[in-house]
């Protein structure tokens, strides 16, 4: 039996998705945010080393990492996938990692350098905290989310879904950092983004996962 080790607020909400999008049976163990500080409780290192989720059991077999689980649920169902020598191959692999790869990275920092902003720290160190955020920000990681925008708008014109004609995995994988993109630098000027999200967000299986495993939405901090 496939049981989901299914954090509130995370990234293993894909991990559901995809699984009623498959119809595959699976179970779900449920676990909270400590309120406080956000990040995943010590019983998930019971699961994995590292604590974290999505966590995927499947008989004896571990898998933890997003996009090796939804690739592997896809590969084992031989559904919303594009399989090896198809021309759209190479694009459906390519954006099953980049969003986690190539977009996270940027949408991460972009966090933390506001949170370093924020810290409480000693006065006479808090004008040299704020502006090294604040360049790091600026100069760096807001430069880097625009370009990447830009990119994944253009990538959307004359179609639907990220690999090809047909939703697949890759569309679920991603779900998380263009959502994330939404909350943490809107999507002003990027109609296509837009429309993507609201597609995948009235899908039954979304709305499906959404039910079994609470609202899917994207912490202050990730875990």
């Amino acid at each position: 039996m496939i049981v989901v080790h299914h954090l509130n607020l995370s990234r293993s909400h894909r991990v559901l998705w995809l699984l009623e999008e498959l119809g595959l049976p699976y179970e779900i163990r449920h676990y909270e945010r400590d309120p406080r500080t956000l990040l995943a409780p010590a019983e998930l290192q019971e699961v994995h080393p590292l604590g974290k989720s999505p966590v995927l059991t499947d008989g004896d077999m571990t898998l933890a990492e997003s996009g090796a689980i939804l690739e592997y649920l896809a590969e084992r169902a031989g559904s919303l996938q594009v399989p090896p020598g198809s021309p759209d191959r190479a694009r459906y692999l390519y954006w099953l990692h980049y969003a986690e790869g190539s977009l996270m990275p940027p949408l991460f920092l972009k966090l933390l350098f506001e949170r370093i902003e924020k810290a409480p720290v000693p006065f006479f160190v808090k004008p040299v905290t704020r502006r090294i955020a604040a360049q790091g920000r600026e100069r760096y990681v807001l430069p880097q989310l625009r370009r990447h925008m830009d990119f994944v708008e253009s990538e959307l014109s004359g179609r639907e879904w990220f690999a090809g004609d047909a939703f697949t995995a890759a569309d679920i994988q991603m779900s998380y950092p263009l959502e994330a993109a939404r909350q943490r630098v809107g999507l002003e000027g990027r109609p296509r983004i837009r429309a993507f999200l609201d597609r995948i967000q009235s899908r039954p299986a979304f709305q499906k996962a959404q039910a079994r495993g609470g609202d899917f939405g994207i912490p202050a901090f990730p875990d």
